[in-house]
């Protein structure tokens, strides 16, 4: 074991009573009465965003990627050639909290964002037990405003479905953030077959998330990686999740993708096509692609209204879900942008509150 994963077992054992403590009473009185909420305009956001102050602390000492490095008295995240700036308001709850209140947002959907445990090798248990606990810290001191998203320490596949039952269990996490790519894994290999089958046992939606692009080489020029590479992430993992026939295998897991699908809504047409008249790609599919598609959720971070009206012509209201990626977009700039498409009241209270709750919490909630 290195020396950060003995330290991080040191802590656990100190820690351990705090959590259980901490999970029991979400488990039985603040976070599960707490959790429906009342058909108006009170929005859940189902994607946002916390950094966690020890894992960049640990990041800062590391030599080989993902580290940390500070120029001129900003902390920049490294990961290859994609280089992020991370501003000490991406930290702060509090900041979090004002832009919820300014649009409106009565609950959110939190996690850390990338990098996940995959990236930390050995120390990826530790690494993940350390972002679960700090997702669940924010929720316990503000159950009425959060719930939690957990990591897993993937390829690890022992200690992942280990991690997702203590998350579920005793820190009452709500689903699952799972990268597009895991080191260079993705997501429809069989051997993530476990991760999804424990996730429809315990009846816990999975949210794809992008992670360093796969298309890196291509998209890191004109610092292109986070917008073109990680809509690519999106559209890839998800299509590839598609044609793998997995969603045959686990009809009833709980799937979101983030920002619209990536570039999916907008050439499903052509998967169709070339499945379904060219017969190209699986054999084994029982339906077209787009059929799958419309299984799935996605969230609706896009600064385009024209992109939101896209995904709700193809998708329908019943599928889509608000979503604001904070605290790269400010909540309220995705709310303004839903809001002028002028859909159906019945619509956007579905788009702002109410399919949250029947993803998260089931029918009975509400």
């Amino acid at each position: 074991m290195s020396d950060f994963g003995t330290r991080f077992v040191l802590w656990r054992r100190m820690s351990r009573r705090r959590f259980l403590t901490a999970g029991a009473a979400m488990a039985t009185t603040g976070f599960a009465a707490e959790a429906p909420l009342r058909a108006s305009r009170r929005i859940i956001d189902c994607q946002s965003h916390l950094f966690c102050e020890e894992l960049v602390g640990l990041m800062e000492k590391r030599r080989t990627d993902p580290v940390v490095f500070t120029q001129d008295g900003v902390r920049v995240l490294k990961m290859g050639d994609w280089l992020r700036k991370l501003p000490p308001h991406y930290f702060d709850v509090n900041v979090k909290l004002a832009a919820m209140d300014a649009a409106g947002v009565e609950q959110t959907a939190l996690s850390i964002n990338d990098p996940g445990p995959e990236w930390f090798g050995a120390d990826g248990p530790a690494v993940a037990g350390i972002a679960n606990d700090f997702i669940a810290g924010v929720v316990r001191r503000h159950p009425r405003r959060f719930f939690g998203l957990c990591v897993l320490p993937l390829p690890d596949m022992r200690a992942s479905l280990a991690e997702m039952d203590r998350c579920v269990k005793q820190i009452g996490m709500r689903g699952i953030l799972l990268y597009t790519n895991l080191a260079g894994r993705l997501p429809d290999e069989p051997e993530c077959r476990p991760l999804f089958a424990r996730a429809v046992e315990l009846d816990l939606p999975v949210l794809l998330h992008p992670a360093e692009p796969v298309t890196i080489e291509q998209v890191k020029a004109y610092e292109m990686t986070s917008s073109l590479g990680n809509m690519f992430e999106d559209t890839i993992a998800l299509t590839r999740i598609i044609m793998s026939g997995l969603l045959d295998e686990f009809p009833k897991l709980k799937l979101v993708c983030p920002h619209l699908g990536g570039t999916l809504p907008f050439i499903i047409g052509r998967l169709d096509h070339q499945t379904q008249v060219l017969k190209r790609g699986p054999k084994r599919l029982k339906r077209a692609p787009s059929e799958y598609l419309r299984q799935v959720w996605l969230d609706i971070v896009s600064p385009q209204p024209l992109a939101m009206k896209l995904a709700y012509d193809f998708m329908g209201a019943d599928r889509l879900l608000f979503a604001s990626d904070h605290p790269w977009v400010e909540p309220k700039l995705i709310r303004d942008a839903l809001e002028s498409l002028n859909l159906p009241p019945g619509d956007l209270e579905k788009i702002l509150t109410s399919n949250a709750r029947k993803l998260f919490w089931g029918k009975s909630a509400g």
